[in-house]
């Protein structure tokens, strides 16, 4: 296995949320494919367009192999699980290349029962550090307009440089604060 193949283990800890609920946060592997069909499964309608910007009945296997299959070094992401019992994912923060060599893009979705716990914050943060050891210094989102939570996140920890919108979409692009 190749160093860049490598899975970072480094990477695995256990969180509490706000309200006290141990999870666990780990890089995603190949086999979390199924899981991330399920997880999709699970997202409310709005939450779903909010992460993709379009309904889907089910998250295509293909789309679930792709995101699951990463380099841990261009491509990450980063999963959430509950610490206890079961084998459910119920956040995921990733970032993947753009057509720019210096700005990878990022993404987040949470659940909708975990929302408002905490998970946002926690996942940027360590999405951000595990790009920094990486190399990587700048960040792109498409957030929709009207995805307040995700906006504020990005304003409150990060250091925007650039911020468009249209079509109601804003594309943000950051740094590490």
């Amino acid at each position: 296995m190749s160093d860049a193949a490598r899975y970072p283990d480094e990477l695995v800890r256990v969180v509490t949320t706000t309200d006290g609920v141990p999870v666990r946060i780990r890089p995603i592997r190949p086999d979390d494919a199924p899981r991330l069909i399920a997880a999709y499964e699970r997202l409310s309608r709005h939450t779903a367009y909010q992460r993709f910007f379009t309904i889907m009945n089910r998250l295509p296997p293909d789309w679930a192999r792709m995101l699951a299959n990463v380099d841990y070094v261009s491509r990450l992401a980063l999963v959430v699980e509950p610490e206890a019992g079961t084998d459910e994912i119920i956040a995921v923060a990733r970032y993947e290349p753009t057509d720019r060599p210096d700005i990878v893009e990022v993404a987040f979705v949470v659940q909708d029962g975990w929302q408002n716990r905490g998970l946002g914050k926690v996942l940027l943060r360590d999405l951000l550090s595990a790009a920094r050891a990486r190399g990587i210094r700048r960040f792109r989102a498409w957030v929709l307009a009207d995805n307040t939570r995700m906006l504020d996140l990005l304003n409150r920890f990060t250091t925007i440089t650039e911020r468009k919108l249209e079509h109601g979409v804003v594309e943000i692009t950051f740094a590490i604060r």
